[in-house]
């Protein structure tokens, strides 16, 4: 309850001396004392009841209140029975110190305010809760939007007076009731809930982040029409949102338990109807990249650009710029709990869909219709995202003169500088890496690769082969998480998506097939031999290491290679080739 409420009781005799902008308070406790310093048995949201014995002097006042604000009390109430009005003093150090102080008529007892306060902050009085229950039953079917997140979160509030934020698994906001949660704390609480998923325990999750405890909830949808459950908690780990609860939620009843799993059901509700907007942008997606893919003409995919264009940059027309970035999640077999299946099992790509539709929200934006311009597909194990840019203002042209306009120029240094739309891959995941590592824990990873952005249809292929290249970079890095950007392309594979499909053919054909049609007879590995040759920079004795051959066979096999290619694997210019038709192939 709020101290707000206790003043417009007129039963408990309160009048407000000083505070008035602090009655929204909470009250979560109520405390009686005449000790000079009670800190000790304090904990933080009491209404401090005092008859004012400790007070001998002004000088004493200030010390008091000061342990009170120390202590996080919500208010101070003092009596008039003993002196009458209440000291000057102690109304100064109240404003001094921001505490809310409160007169109590000498005709009310402490015991009265005792008994209304614990009455009012009593979770477990059946019939209010029951009727915060009924309240949110009736929001839950009311309809698929059930009046958004924000409305349920607002009578957590109101009725519960419990603090609670929706949380995407990277940390952003979608919903909250007053203050919004700082971006760094939302970050921790998603890196908790999800390293807590992932041993398999039940929510809610307890974590205590800044000197604050809060309750985790998984977000899912268990009523008709949900999804069914995942078989394997890392298909959904990296996607579920989480209801952040600022309160520890071990020792509530069950009935507040259930009023809270029921408000995570209806903002699943909530989720599923979001997820299922996104729909559009990812057939749009899917439909440029078969087209890309497929080496279809640029004609064509430009004319599926100009459709997907307005839906995803609603207002601009056609994105003058276009970026593409992969994403991949790969698992290996050393998370498998009992009964899971091997990673094999675990569709990849569905995740990394959701995962980057998520990563390409700018965090600084929260609200779950952040996403619109964004378009993921997913084929085989990778997501890959179409991102438009819109323009950036050109600056105006100048004369030798000066500017054009007859008006003063502004002040160049204080001009604001044109903002780069584009991503980087540097940026791009850093204010997710924390909380995605604590869900992939020690069995998963994410890779990821940012292309250069292109200006037209004909640059989508090189785009697309360019950001799967830097995805590559990045799969060779340590760590859980790691992203690549097209400037850390070496030279020549910045090259190579931008070599015609009929010169890659016959390039690749005449150096690679008649190894492969060797390999297929005699099942000899020259392929592979030749892979490894080149990875370790022509060494005899690391190749034939990594392949658990002895050197005479690997000489063996490399000299059949130059036999049936014509080529010299002693010369650079023919490392090179192999190595780019290896590349290319």
């Amino acid at each position: 309850m709020r101290l707000r409420a206790l003043l417009e009781t007129d039963a408990l005799g309160l009048r407000l001396l000083g505070g008035e902008d602090e009655l929204d308070r909470t009250v979560r406790g109520v405390m009686t004392t005449d000790l000079r310093d009670p800190s000790r048995y304090l904990s933080g949201g009491e209404l401090v009841l005092t008859g004012l014995a400790w007070r001998r002097d002004a000088s004493d006042s200030e010390p008091f209140v000061r342990i009170l604000a120390g202590a996080g009390v919500a208010g101070l109430a003092a009596g008039e029975a003993e002196l009458g009005d209440i000291p000057a003093d102690l109304v100064e150090a109240c404003v001094q110190h921001r505490l809310p102080l409160f007169a109590v008529n000498e005709t009310v007892a402490f015991a009265t305010i005792t008994e209304h306060v614990v009455r009012q902050v009593s979770g477990e009085r059946a019939g209010d809760l029951a009727a915060v229950v009924d309240r949110h039953r009736r929001l839950m079917t009311s309809g698929p939007a059930g009046g958004g997140p924000e409305v349920v979160l607002d009578l957590l509030t109101s009725d519960l007076d419990l603090r609670a934020w929706v949380l995407s698994p990277t940390g952003r906001q979608i919903a909250g009731a007053g203050a919004p949660l700082p971006a760094p704390l939302g970050a921790a609480l998603a890196g908790h809930h999800l390293a807590a998923t992932r041993t398999g325990r039940r929510g809610p999750y307890r974590a205590a982040v800044a000197g604050s405890t809060y309750s985790l909830f998984p977000i899912r949808n268990a009523g008709r029409g949900a999804v069914p459950a995942a078989r394997d908690v890392r298909e959904s780990v990296l996607s579920d949102w989480l209801l952040a609860v600022e309160a520890d939620a071990s020792d509530w009843p069950a009935a507040r338990l259930d009023l809270l799993q029921g408000v995570t059901q209806l903002i699943a509700v909530e989720r599923d109807r979001r997820d299922a907007a996104r729909t559009v942008r990812r057939r749009l997606a899917q439909e440029v990249l078969e087209l890309v893919q497929a080496g279809a003409a640029p004609a064509e995919i430009a004319a599926r650009l100009r459709v997907a264009a307005p839906v995803l940059l609603p207002g601009l027309g056609v994105a003058p710029q276009w970026q593409v970035v992969v994403a991949r999640v790969d698992w290996t077999a050393s998370g498998m709990a009992g009964g899971a299946g091997g990673p094999d099992d675990i569709a990849g790509g569905p995740i990394a869909q959701a995962l980057l539709e998520e990563i390409l929200v700018d965090p600084a934006v929260s609200g779950p219709d952040s996403a619109d311009r964004i378009a993921v597909a997913h084929t085989g194990e990778e997501a890959i995202a179409l991102v438009p840019l819109p323009a950036v203002p050109a600056p105006l042209p100048e004369t030798v003169d000066g500017p054009t306009d007859n008006a003063a120029a502004p002040d160049t240094a204080e001009a604001p500088a044109a903002q780069d739309p584009a991503l980087h891959a540097d940026a791009l995941l850093a204010a997710v890496r924390e909380p995605l590592s604590a869900g992939l824990s020690d069995d998963g990873r994410l890779t990821l690769g940012v292309s250069a952005a292109v200006h037209s249809a004909e640059g989508l292929r090189g785009a697309l082969e360019e950001a799967r290249h830097a995805r590559r970079v990045a799969a060779a890095r340590p760590g859980r998480v790691c992203a690549a950007g097209h400037h850390e392309l070496a030279s020549h594979v910045l090259l190579l998506p931008f070599v015609p499909d009929d010169v890659r053919r016959a390039f690749t054909a005449r150096l690679l097939d008649p190894l492969r049609d060797y390999d297929r007879r005699h099942r000899a590995e020259l392929i592979e031999t030749l892979e490894a040759f080149l990875d370790c920079d022509g060494s005899w004795t690391r190749c034939a290491a990594r392949l658990h051959l002895h050197v005479n066979t690997l000489r063996y096999r490399v000299g059949r290679i130059e036999q049936l290619t014509g080529r010299d694997l002693s010369r650079l210019e023919d490392k090179l080739d192999f190595f780019l038709a290896l590349r290319m192939s």
